[in-house]
């Protein structure tokens, strides 16, 4: 459970309200003193589908840092007036994220998506910034009874951080399921789709689609017949969950 004090409560998460930089600091801070951290993003799909799934909303609950993130979430937290600092984007933390085991000389491993498109993160990384901040890599296509054994497997490379690529709820089960035996890694976090967009399978939307919150019609653009229902039913069904919690919180204001 995550510890930080400032934070948004919503629809029974309660919310870390990190900038993007204290989210660097924290990240430092736990290589340096040899902490353990799981940090789990949020956006309005994910949220839709932790009131959906009892299973996936434990793994985030048990979560040490609970971040915003989609843009709508940090609307949905001016609306609701308990305002979020900015959006962190698990892509622009992945970048950090590199940027931070290079200059502390520590490795990082990769989990997730097809064979090809991680062996293409791996080789655009280690081109980027030197094979020696790579401990390994895996695809995310593995039988999951048998992920005790995976992540032993992670464990014994030694990275300080762990990247997980895989669609929810498998990327928290994962981390959650093994937290004790992946302890030794500093900074673990699930980074969803990530992966594809790094090896270039999958287009990341202009900054100013980012800043409008349209990423999601960006990617929709790429792929309707295979998002459509995911944007069309999700986003409609976080509106109305939004606009539930702002007549809640007025009812209980009037009280």
């Amino acid at each position: 459970m995550s510890t930080y004090l400032s934070k948004f409560y919503f629809s029974d998460l309660a919310i870390d309200n990190l900038s993007f930089h204290e989210t660097s600091k924290i990240i430092e801070k736990a290589i340096d003193e040899n902490n353990s951290i799981i940090l789990t993003d949020i956006n309005a799909g994910k949220i839709i589908q932790i009131r959906e799934n009892p299973e996936l909303k434990s793994y985030v609950l048990a979560s040490d840092i609970i971040q915003a993130d989609g843009q709508s979430v940090i609307w949905a937290s001016k609306l609701l007036n308990n305002p979020l600092i900015e959006r962190v984007a698990g892509i622009d933390l992945i970048t950090e994220i590199i940027i931070i085991a290079k200059k502390k000389q520590k490795t990082i491993f990769f989990l997730g998506a097809k064979e090809e498109i991680i062996k293409a993160v791996v080789d655009k990384i280690g081109d980027l910034h030197g094979d020696e901040i790579i401990a390994g890599y895996r695809n995310g296509y593995f039988d999951h009874n048998n992920s005790t054994e995976i992540a032993q497997e992670i464990a014994e490379k030694g990275p300080a951080i762990l990247l997980v690529g895989m669609t929810s709820p498998y990327q928290e089960k994962f981390l959650i399921e093994n937290k004790e035996i992946l302890k030794s890694i500093n900074f673990k976090m699930g980074v969803g789709g990530s992966f594809d967009v790094i090896a270039g399978k999958v287009k990341r939307a202009p900054l100013w689609m980012q800043k409008y919150g349209l990423e999601w019609f960006y990617r929709f653009l790429q792929e309707p017949r295979r998002m459509w229902k995911r944007y069309l039913i999700g986003n409609s069904k976080f509106i109305l969950l939004v606009l539930k919690e702002k007549i809640n919180n007025r009812n209980t204001y009037h009280k």
